[in-house]
């Protein structure tokens, strides 16, 4: 009879606590676990380098220089304090000149918006060369800003301008579009308006695009037509985007140059300074004067402008253009009424 001997059993090692020995990861697992948990950060990194290089290194620059007397040929200055700010608020041509911003901003501005948002939904609509008019929106943007502004400056020529000479066609007298500080806005503006108008429209048509055409098929059974369903669906589906739209244009109709620089043959805001803007007269402090520490102090005072405005457009667009689908949290007004109305309808069946 044959016998068999087992063979004792073998334990794996155990560390001094009774658990089981640490593993051991290799070097290439840790690489693995790094990759999973730092690729991304390292992904975006290279934009937000440049753009602490090319836009927070400057802002904070300049807000360094604007305290100081600076020269630019030593590359240093003296610590002045709110010398600087004092000094501008203080001079009739900076309120002048924010007064012009402000309105060749709205007179650009709002009526940009508004076809912008009319030739979005006329493009989204089922039309012929669908392509080629998309193509075409686009055409003033690409063209130089300096050659858009010649050309409108002599459309709108007091004299022999190509606007007044249809005004005088049917019997309506010359605008004096270099004169009056209220027309020569509304030149400005048109051009404004025509350079940006269609980069705005295929933001806006895009947008357009995103929204479910479910949702139009559905308003189209209950009745809706089509400028219901505009006002219902799609306007408040354009919130994000409104919200884009209004802020970028924001921040470029309130650092307008080009388009005054390039008004006459002088570029100094006119002659009584009917189109100065902040951006002009912050070029003329700087490089007309050399005084750079104004400038930067000047140039603060618009940023802080634009975000204060920014901030005051995102408050008021969120409130005007309210997102209607599943999207948008009830706010606390819509929570307690339907709190109330679900009170009501309880204690009506309670009855």
């Amino acid at each position: 009879m044959t016998t068999t001997q087992q063979r004792p059993a073998t334990r794996s090692p155990r560390n001094d606590d009774g658990g089981r020995p640490p593993r051991v990861i290799s070097f290439s697992q840790k690489l693995s676990k790094w990759d999973i948990r730092f690729s991304p950060y390292l992904y975006i990194s290279p934009f937000f380098i440049m753009f602490a290089i090319v836009g927070l290194f400057p802002i904070a620059y300049t807000a360094v220089i604007s305290f100081m007397d600076w020269d630019l040929i030593r590359g240093e200055g003296e610590f002045i304090g709110f010398d600087q700010y004092i000094w501008i608020l203080s001079q009739p041509h900076f309120w002048t000149a924010l007064r012009n911003t402000f309105s060749i901003f709205l007179l650009s501005s709002v009526p940009q918006l508004v076809l912008a948002i009319f030739i979005a939904a006329v493009l989204d609509r089922n039309i012929r060369a669908k392509t080629f008019w998309r193509m075409a929106v686009l055409v003033p943007y690409v063209v130089a800003p300096i050659a858009v502004g010649l050309i409108f400056n002599a459309m709108f020529a007091d004299q022999s301008g190509f606007i007044n000479g249809i005004l005088q066609a049917i019997g309506i007298g010359a605008i004096p579009w270099h004169v009056e500080p209220f027309w020569s806005h509304v030149a400005i503006a048109t051009m404004v308006n025509y350079r940006w108008m269609g980069y705005n429209t295929l933001i806006l048509l895009a947008a357009m695009q995103a929204v479910n055409r479910d949702f139009y098929e559905a308003a189209t059974v209950d009745g809706a037509g089509p400028v219901r369903q505009f006002f219902s669906i799609t306007l408040p589906s354009l919130k994000p985007t409104l919200i884009f739209v209004i802020i970028t244009a924001t921040i470029g109709g309130l650092q307008i140059f080009d388009e005054p620089r390039v008004f006459d043959q002088f570029g100094r805001g006119g002659s009584a300074q009917q189109w100065l803007t902040i951006t002009l007269y912050l070029y003329d402090v700087g490089w007309g004067q050399w005084n750079f520490g104004r400038a930067a102090a000047m140039a603060w005072i618009l940023f802080i402008i634009i975000v204060l405005i920014g901030l005051v457009n995102l408050v008021v667009t969120r409130t005007l253009v309210r997102d209607e689908g599943l999207r948008r949290e009830l706010s606390k007004r819509e929570q307690k009424k339907q709190a109330k109305q679900a009170q009501r309808a309880l204690k009506e069946n309670q009855a």
